[in-house]
């Protein structure tokens, strides 16, 4: 499963199977969804589905918090 390179001291380890999708992130987003995609490395466009994620995050934390402000 892992194996150890020459000059490194940390064993690697494997790569988390995932399916290629053609049709890019919305292509992914559409087979599994954002959890899946973001979450649980169903495909090849996690990355961008953690900053898609994060987005959406922050946008309703920012939302919550300015109306929190507004009512006080």
């Amino acid at each position: 499963m892992s194996s150890i390179r020459e000059g490194e001291r940390i064993p690697r380890r494997s790569l988390p199977a995932f399916e290629e999708v053609e049709g890019g992130l919305r292509g992914a987003l559409r087979t599994h969804g954002l959890i899946g995609t973001a979450l649980l490395d169903k495909n090849q466009y996690g990355p961008q589905a953690m900053i898609l994620l994060l987005v959406i995050t922050a946008t309703f934390t920012g939302l919550a918090l300015g109306g929190l402000m507004l009512i006080t």
